[in-house]
């Protein structure tokens, strides 16, 4: 199984903000800086354990919202405001990931991972959502997808799904091979959301 999850869609991710993820039950903050590097931490600041999807993205660098500690580019302290003159030791530094977008999607994996994405060439990234069930629940609501993994595709209807594991619920993120599909693709997720939560309450 690879160790690449999805995150989200690229499009989801503007430079200067910062949002919450998750790889394999570990909290992250992923955030693009001002100039649109992309990057994704362990989602706890090294101060006082607040978290870094919380705080706040200042051209190539995030600050704790807590205390304003402030990281740059390699998870590294790099401003204090509490002793201005002051340079932050180097052993200060968030836990960092690799981070990267393919086929419209954010990637993540721990930080010594081979880049070895999935190929997703001629897919279009639809939507993100979450579903407040299980793998079981959405199994058994899509018998007829093809499982690889994280990956689960619908040859029928021309859909993949990249699957990703959140405190919250199961986050799928869907991509079509038929762009002018993706209002219909749109309203399906809606549709297989009730359907697979449904399915869990009963």
């Amino acid at each position: 199984m690879s160790l690449w999850i999805a995150n989200g869609l690229s499009q989801d991710l503007p430079p200067g903000v910062v949002m919450a993820g998750a790889w394999q039950g570990a909290d992250l903050a992923i955030w693009r800086s001002g100039t649109g590097r992309l990057a994704a931490w362990g989602d706890r600041c090294p101060h006082r354990g607040m978290r870094l999807s919380h705080g706040f993205v200042r051209g190539e660098t995030l600050s704790c919202i807590y205390h304003g500690w402030t990281y740059g580019a390699d998870g590294g302290c790099q401003k204090i405001p509490a002793h201005p003159a002051m340079v932050p030791p180097a052993a200060i530094k968030a836990e960092t990931y690799q981070c990267v977008e393919e086929g419209g999607l954010i990637w993540v994996a721990p930080a010594d991972t081979a880049v070895d994405l999935p190929d997703l060439t001629g897919l279009t990234p639809v939507r993100s959502v979450t579903l407040r069930a299980d793998r079981a629940a959405l199994t058994r609501a899509l018998p007829e997808a093809v499982v690889d993994g994280d990956l689960w595709r619908l040859a029928a209807l021309g859909v993949v799904l990249a699957l990703q594991d959140r405190a919250e619920g199961l986050g799928l993120h869907a991509l079509c091979r038929d762009p002018a599909l993706e209002v219909q693709l749109s309203r399906w997720l809606d549709g297989l959301l009730r359907l697979a939560e449904q399915g869990e309450a009963a």
